[in-house]
């Protein structure tokens, strides 16, 4: 009898720098679900990979000094890049795709065309609001505050010859798909699709670009590159051999359920089925958006600098550690505030005193008293009743939840039946019936049930900790049988002589304190310093006039790798236009409207054929072998024109 299958993915990530704990978050969740649908009977494809085109790349790339295929190799497949990660953190993915991949490129361009000849792709040109962090674009209405929606940035105009799909045309089947309630989790994703994106209008969505090369070609119009949209989501489809000679199993696998992270819900429930229906394939059965893992208040963003490195964490508490403490502690479909402490209390709290200490204890107590070995003689009791009804029943609960994709409640199901059967040690007191000889079969008993309690935990806990479930298994003396899915809700199944072993212990306890200290000077950066210089005079130091001024403008000067040209409001009542080489450091509109502290008073320069009058300040460090540059912002409320002194 042929296994039900079962296609999840997460999102395919995008390699502008490593990935962090966020997108670690994620990867690991999805890999959980694969674990468990396998545990349970499951014939599972688990798919993640990486979206490698776009502006952002090349400009990357260029930046680097590098073409824009060495710069995403070495993020994917470099020392320490993100197939080294997924291999540290245990994943379990059965494919990786790369949207650079020829078969990849040669389905997407078939793709395009198919979708080009039906009708639903057609030439225009675009002219309107563009993000370049997230490279995407808007309308007027979408922006929140004037900025881009999804990070918050500035945005700028932009006007460029492009194809377009004709997203309105699907307006009407995807808001009935999304109104299903089974489409689209959590549900409350659901009314913020439909009504801030759908109600609203949907307007056809820009599906090439001109203005940059890194992509794959329009291969009826070189000009263009398609663009990120139909290129990265149709990756879950050519992974399978849609489209292409690489993979045969497309019809086997499909339709997928697809985790991936708030902010890419709308393209993932709206763009993507769109798409799907426009080419005539089954859209996914399941698209669920996960929450946010928050820092000091805010998203983890590598672009914001505010990021936690899982090869750090996994270092310092163990893989198996990292991958429950995200698991267990955030609910998944919510945000989750990040932080060490809940980390190391997560550890101790739930693995080191729970499940470590059960685990020791109950094998520990087995060696002592009975050398290893349980005798065959028995005696029960009214006080196993609960404890046996528990390994009887949990593990349907646990399905319950698993099957709804909430892995934390899954995790709490388990750690009821944990947390009973260390309630069961105090009120069995083992150690008192070890003084009696004729209590040897009523403590053989006991011993017996803790061993079960943990098979069953142990089976329910494999697709969150792995490794330490399969150490655990052989501690407590449970072969292959014992640890099948089908035997996590009956009880006795460990032979009745059961040989246990008391190895190495799985989670030992952390010093809060001490760990604390040691992560707080790991993430201090090494910083060196230039040496003073000489002294000056305060007549020369007077001699300079550094004033505030707010940024008007800032945009890229063409042709340079390094020049922004700013456009000024120095408080005389003219703008003034001055040139700096920060646009490593910085994007434009990052910069527009905030105020900055400028020399006035240095010569003209000419810079790239323009005129530069005056210098931004800015603070210059080495950090960890780079240099680190910022520029001088001040507050708000200081008046445009001030003088510094």
């Amino acid at each position: 009898m042929s296994k039900p299958t079962f296609y999840v993915t997460t999102p395919i990530y995008y390699p502008s720098d490593k990935l962090h704990i966020g997108h670690t978050y994620c990867t690991v969740a999805a890999d959980a679900i694969a674990r468990y649908k396998r545990l349970t009977g499951y014939d599972v494809m688990f798919l993640t990979g990486t979206d490698e085109h776009g502006q952002k790349i090349e400009e990357k790339a260029r930046e680097a000094g590098v073409t824009p295929q060495e710069f995403v190799d070495r993020i994917v497949t470099g020392q320490g890049g993100i197939l080294d990660l997924w291999k540290l953190m245990n994943i379990s993915n059965d494919r990786f795709i790369r949207t650079t991949d020829d078969y990849h490129v040669e389905a997407i361009q078939r793709i395009f065309r198919k979708m080009y000849e039906k009708g639903d792709i057609y030439k225009g040109a675009y002219k309107g609001k563009y993000c370049t962090p997230c490279e995407s674009f808007w309308t007027e209405s979408q922006l929140v505050n004037g900025n881009c929606p999804d990070c918050g940035r500035p945005v700028h105009d932009a006007e460029e010859e492009a194809y377009f799909f004709r997203l309105s045309k699907y307006a009407k089947p995807v808001q009935d798909l999304l109104e299903t309630g089974t489409f689209l989790e959590p549900a409350t994703r659901v009314n913020e699709m439909i009504n801030n994106f759908i109600k609203p209008g949907l307007e056809d969505l820009c599906v090439s670009r001109t203005s940059f090369k890194w992509g794959i070609p329009v291969d009826f119009d070189p000009g263009h590159v398609v663009y990120v949209w139909v290129d990265a989501l149709f990756n879950y489809a050519t992974a399978l051999g849609y489209m292409n000679d690489r993979y045969h199993d497309f019809e086997k696998y499909w339709p997928p359920h697809n985790i991936v992270g708030k902010e890419i819900v709308r393209f993932h429930s709206i763009i993507w089925p769109a798409m799907l229906m426009s080419v005539g394939e089954p859209v996914p059965q399941k698209v669920y958006g996960h929450g946010w893992l928050i820092i000091d208040g805010g998203k983890m963003s590598k672009s914001k600098g505010n990021v936690v490195d899982p090869y750090l964490l996994a270092e310092k508490f163990g893989v198996d550690a990292l991958r429950f403490f995200l698991l267990r502690t955030f609910p998944f479909g919510s945000d989750g505030n990040f932080t060490n402490e809940l980390l190391i209390n997560t550890i101790n709290a739930d693995l080191a005193n729970s499940l470590g200490n059960l685990v020791s204890r109950t094998t520990a107590m087995i060696e002592k008293y009975f050398g290893g070995t349980l005798p065959v003689e028995r005696e029960a009791d009214e006080a196993d009743a609960e404890l046996i009804s528990m390994i009887r029943e949990t593990a349907a609960s646990y399905q319950k939840q698993m099957d709804a994709f909430q892995l934390h409640l899954g995790l709490e199901e388990v750690f009821r039946l944990i947390g009973r059967a260390n309630k069961y040690i105090d009120e069995t007191t083992p150690w008192i019936l070890a003084r009696d000889e004729a209590k040897k079969p009523r403590l053989a008993t006991v011993l017996y049930n803790l061993l079960e309690a943990l098979r069953v935990s142990l089976i329910m806990l494999t697709p969150f900790i792995p490794e330490s479930c399969e150490k655990a298994f052989r501690q407590i003396g449970a072969g292959e049988e014992a640890r099948a899915w089908e035997n996590a809700s009956v009880y006795g199944v460990l032979p009745a002589q059961v040989t246990v072993s008391k190895g190495e212990t799985l989670f030992p306890r952390i010093d809060s304190a001490k760990m604390l200290e040691e992560l707080e000077h790991l993430n201090k950066p090494a910083v060196v310093s230039k040496p003073v210089l000489p002294d000056v005079s305060i007549d020369d130091f007077a001699k300079c006039d550094m004033r505030v001024c707010k940024i008007l403008k800032c945009e890229a000067v063409k042709k340079s790798e390094k020049l922004l040209k700013f456009i000024l409001d120095d408080g005389s009542g003219k703008e003034r236009q001055i040139l700096s080489g920060i646009h490593k450091f910085y994007e434009p509109e990052d910069l527009v409207g905030k105020k900055a502290v400028a020399i006035l008073n240095l010569p003209a320069r000419k810079m790239m054929g323009m005129e530069s009058n005056g210098m931004l300040l800015s603070a210059v460090k080495e950090v960890d072998g780079k240099e680190v540059l910022n520029l001088m912002f001040v507050d708000e409320s200081v008046p445009v024109g001030s003088q510094l002194c």
